[in-house]
């Protein structure tokens, strides 16, 4: 990584006597117990050292018994909020942030600024508090951070799927962060590119005041037993440990237990003033979540680590994959670890050889150096912002930064991008013709069935096939390889055939959320695609995780079963593999529901992605009768980046349920394939979305635009694109959620709207039948009686299915003035009963827009038709200019509906930018709109298909970086949907290495 590593014992100690100002987190007592460490050798040096914190006073004068150690409560931030023990709340988190440290910040800043004036602070510590790095440069002091996470990098991901409205948070702690002089970064680190230089030290870590045996004597077990530590807070309040859960003969020391909770004979409850480093260095091994502090004396002890993921606890990848890197740690899987199955993963734990061999003298060397910044000795060494932002992307995670829009973004961010020259652009896809994979270095890969079709990305997937053949799962050098990649080595019997699918994302031209309402709708597939490679096996034959084969022999015989690896975990809050019996699709005597399937994927977050891909077995299990009578093993890799609005998760369904079908001799049409994996979406992930996303990624073909009408889902036909048109797709940086409250909410008005039309419909009829008039009710506005309408008429819009089959002339002229802009779910409820959407639930205590929603689709249908009239016209300026005029229309259209977002508002302006500054006749862009669900994601534009085009595209995305700090994604091009692709048979030729250790 090019960082400076120190030594202890550099340097020499001051003369004089050194007053610090040391910062400690609200974030978990981790932080406290390694600042004790440090503090511990500052105070043993003669200096003074403040500690300002929200820590009990305990956690340090436990340890330091000197008058030199002054503590001062004082919470100046708040760290991540928890739902439970394992589940941070991104948006609380967010929220409390505000609360505590930016609301208050001026107060905050001249109370601190005043406080270190006057103990005369030679230096300011933070561990790891923003706001003091700056309050330090407004005393004049000097200041440093010790620490192995940055707030900026946690809060980051947060903003991007939680909560955007908070996206200055972010570039407000930067900034802070950026005044520091440098950091001090502890092992296990994640990037922290706010700050201009680093220099690594050795583990900070609490030493052991008493030997093995001694802790052993005093609690009374002998050396022959094996000892298990607990360290694991905030247990769930209904649950109990059993006796069973542990090997015969073990015993377990159950660290944080209430003075009620009542354990079983083979659990000791360890005394609250224990010392947890005498405990952690006497055991055999450690079960818990994984913490600075855990991880620590896990690594510096040599002591297996059986961990518990937590989910949007983002530092945990990074201390997880150093601790592994050493052979120290082996993840339980969250429903075995809270149905108690334990055993397996404690045995495998004892088969690791921890073998850290850095130093874990962190605090003294922390100390030495924070002595001689004191003192006035430059310890930092300046690097460029290329050599910084290089140290904060590593092991392949990169920070995804919210657009900061009209928030003033730091010039060393930007400058380092540059300097690195980031490319965020993706190769061409397509190749000329079909190839040989020999001749592009697969020679291992043989294909039984299918065509290529010139795709070099199938290539590129088939060459990572190839390349998991080659790992040798039985040598200690597998260490280095990605988790993913070697779970992905051990489910495949090589010498079997293994089926391939792929899947686009797609590009929504026009049509939009209009899906859901019967609208023609104009989707194009683009390049990035996911593939998925199956392979079903015999139970008896198939290569299992350790935990799995565990759970599988307690049965005392095989049974189907289900393993999944995600590649691309790494990038994102998810668990990199997820196995399941298929036998848990089967409640009683009848298959799951789909609603217990939902809370079934839902109780581990970090799996929930899983419900994409198993959720297709269920669906087929219930829609089809499909027997699933051997074990499946799948790999997924998908190119189509998540949150972009480009559907990659109907890629994922769809490449998902096309390799079972191929695996398993199902003959589904593309289209009824589709309609299966709405059902996966809607019913078993629960995100209330249309299905022209499956539709698109299943029917479509490279560079026609997919003309359906989503009625439900009728291919009306395949749109050249001529030859002279080109679409773009431009990322706004701004994570979509089709799952998102907004998406749902403007939904669910729709539906409402729908509702409200066919009850004013049949009230007219009524009233032209009966010839009554009746003032009509809705919430507190008194309609006017309706001029006497055409009976057939009113009798269709009365049973009216899809509100796209409502022309906006009768809209206009009938309903629009009648629906209200507003309702409450409550009003709504008491008069319809229901809104007849089975995918969506209306909330009595929210209100929701009626007019917008009902009226966005019934005129997007329109546009989509008078689009698609136009694309087959004579080439003409006006054709492109009348073209572009539409897709602006439904943009702002998404706008009223409250669909719109700053970023792709922005970008929409420039496109509109770029076409006004030259003469009609020069113009290559002509529109832009957002696309899919809207709320962020991506926009489409239109353009002549020229270099100068792609030129003002380039230009564009520069544009935006320069306003918002953030590089947009440029989907570029087409690729063919899953049916055009079929499915390729393969079978990798034996490669010589061991069975999974």
């Amino acid at each position: 990584m090019g960082t400076e590593n120190a030594e202890a014992g550099g340097g020499s100690h001051p003369m004089r006597r050194l007053v610090f100002a040391y910062y400690v987190t609200g974030h978990g007592f981790g932080h406290a117990t390694r600042v004790v460490e440090i503090v511990r050798h500052l105070i043993e040096a003669g200096h003074e050292v403040n500690v300002v914190t929200g820590a009990p006073e305990f956690v340090f004068t436990g340890e330091i018994k000197s008058s030199n150690l002054k503590i001062r409560n004082v919470l100046l931030d708040c760290g991540a909020v928890q739902t439970d023990a394992l589940t941070v709340d991104r948006l609380a988190s967010l929220e409390k942030y505000r609360q505590t440290a930016v609301k208050p910040r001026d107060l905050i800043l001249a109370t601190e600024v005043e406080w270190l004036k006057s103990i005369k602070a030679d230096l300011v510590v933070s561990d790891v508090v923003p706001l003091i790095c700056r309050a330090a440069v407004d005393a004049r002091i000097r200041s440093i951070c010790v620490t192995n996470f940055s707030w900026d990098f946690i809060y980051a991901e947060y903003i991007m799927t939680e909560g955007f409205q908070h996206h200055s948070i972010v570039w407000q702690i930067a900034e802070d962060y950026s005044h520091c002089e440098f950091v001090i970064r502890l092992p296990g680190y994640s990037p922290m590119p706010a700050f201009r230089d680093a220099i690594d030290v050795p583990l900070v870590v609490r030493r052991v005041h008493k030997s093995r045996s001694e802790v052993r004597m005093e609690l009374g077990i002998g050396e022959d037993v094996k000892l298990l530590i607990f360290n694991f807070g905030g247990q769930p309040a209904d649950w109990k440990l059993q006796e069973e859960w542990l090997p015969s003969g073990w015993l377990c020391l159950v660290c944080g237990a209430s003075d009620t909770q009542e354990l079983p004979p083979n659990f000791i409850k360890v005394r609250k003033d224990a010392y947890t480093p005498d405990l952690i260095a006497a055991s055999d091994c450690m079960l818990g979540k994984i913490g600075y502090g855990t991880f620590s004396e896990a690594l510096a002890y040599r002591l297996p680590f059986v961990f518990v993921r937590r989910d949007y606890f983002n530092e945990e990848p990074f201390l997880r994959n150093t601790l592994e890197y050493y052979e120290g740690g082996v993840e339980m899987i969250r429903r075995d670890f809270l149905a108690g199955q334990w055993i397996p993963y404690l045995s495998r734990a004892l088969m690791l050889h921890p073998c850290y061999d850095g130093g874990i003298n962190g605090g003294e060397v922390v100390a030495q150096l924070l002595q001689d910044t004191a003192d006035g000795k430059n310890c930092s060494t300046v690097k460029s912002g290329a050599r910084r932002l290089r140290d904060a992307i590593i092991l392949g995670f990169q920070l995804q930064r919210a657009p900061g829009i009209d928030i003033s973004i730091p010039d060393w961010y930007l400058l380092s991008e540059n300097e690195v020259g980031l490319n965020h652009t993706l190769p061409n896809v397509e190749m000329n013709g079909d190839i040989s994979l020999t001749h592009v270095g697969v020679p291992n890969v043989e294909v039984l069935y299918g065509q290529l079709h010139g795709l070099s990305d199938t290539v590129a997937f088939l060459k990572s096939l190839s390349a998991l053949n080659d790992i040798d799962l039985g040598k200690s050098s597998d260490k280095h390889q990605l988790r993913e990649q070697v779970a992905a080595a051990g489910i495949f019997n090589w010498e079997d055939e293994i089926y391939i699918a792929r899947a686009p994302g797609r590009l929504d031209v026009m049509g939009g959320i209009a899906d859901y309402s019967g609208s023609l709708v104009l989707q194009m597939p683009i390049r990035e695609a996911c593939h998925v490679a199956l392979q079903r096996n015999n139970p008896n034959k198939q290569r299992l995780w350790k935990h799995a084969l565990a759970r599988q022999k307690a049965k005392e015989r095989f049974t189907p079963l289900l393993q999944i690896v995600s590649f691309g975990s790494e990038l994102s809050n998810r668990a990199p593999t997820f196995d399941m019996d298929l036998s848990d699709f089967v409640d009683g005597e009848q298959l799951l529901s789909y609603e217990k399937a939902q809370k079934y994927f839902a109780k581990d977050p970090s799996q929930k992605w899983a419900a994409y891909i198993a959720g297709t077995i269920l669906v087929l299990m219930v829609e089809l009768g499909v027997l699933f009578t051997d074990s499946i093993s799948i790999l997924v890799s998908s190119a189509v980046p998540e949150g972009k609005g480009v559907s990659s998760s109907a890629a994922i369904e769809v490449a998902t349920m096309s390799a079972i079908a191929a695996a398993h001799g199902l003959s589904i049409d593309p289209r009824d394939l589709a309609l299966l994996c709405q059902k996966v979406e809607n019913l078993v992930v629960g995100a209330p979305c249309g299905v022209m996303d499956q539709m698109a990624s299943a029917c479509g073909e490279a560079n026609k635009l997919l003309a359906m009408v989503c009625q439900p889902a009728e291919v009306k036909e395949l749109v050249t694109i001529p030859t002279h048109i080109r679409f773009w797709g431009i990322d706004s940086g701004i994570r979509h959620s089709v799952g998102g409250t907004d998406y749902g909410s403007v939904r669910i008005g729709t539906f409402m709207g729908r509702k409200m039309i066919k009850s004013l419909a049949s009230s007219l009829l009524s009233r032209s039948v009966e010839n009554t008039a009746v003032p009509i009710d809705v919430g507190d506005n008194e309609l006017d009686v309706f001029e006497e309408e055409n009976i057939e008429l009113l009798r269709n819009e009365a049973s009216l299915n899809y509100l796209c089959k409502l022309p906006t002339h009768r809209y206009e002229a009938a309903y629009a003035k009648k629906l209200p802009k507003l309702l409450t779910g409550q009003i709504f409820l008491e008069k319809y009963v229901d809104h007849d959407d089975t995918v969506t639930v209306i909330d009595p205590g929210r209100s929701y827009a009626i007019r917008a929603p009902t009226k966005h689709p019934i005129y997007e249908n329109f546009r989509v038709e008078a689009f698609k009239a136009l694309l087959s016209a004579a080439t003409a300026e006006e054709q492109l200019s009348a073209l572009g005029e539409l897709m602006y229309q439904c943009h702002y259209s998404y706008s009223d509906c409250g669909l719109g977002s700053d970023g792709t508002d922005r970008l929409v302006e420039l496109v509109q930018e770029m076409q006004h500054r030259n003469s009609p006749k020069q113009t290559n862009l002509f529109g832009a709109k957002i696309t899919g669900g809207g709320s962020g994601g991506s926009v489409c534009v239109i353009g002549r298909n020229n270099i100068e085009s792609s030129k003002e595209i380039l230009e564009i995305q520069q544009r935006y970086k320069n306003a918002t700090g953030y590089l947009p994604i440029v989907f570029d091009g087409s690729s063919p949907g899953a049916g055009k692709f079929g499915y390729l048979k393969v079978r990798c030729r034996p490669s010589a290495k061991s069975s999974m250790d």
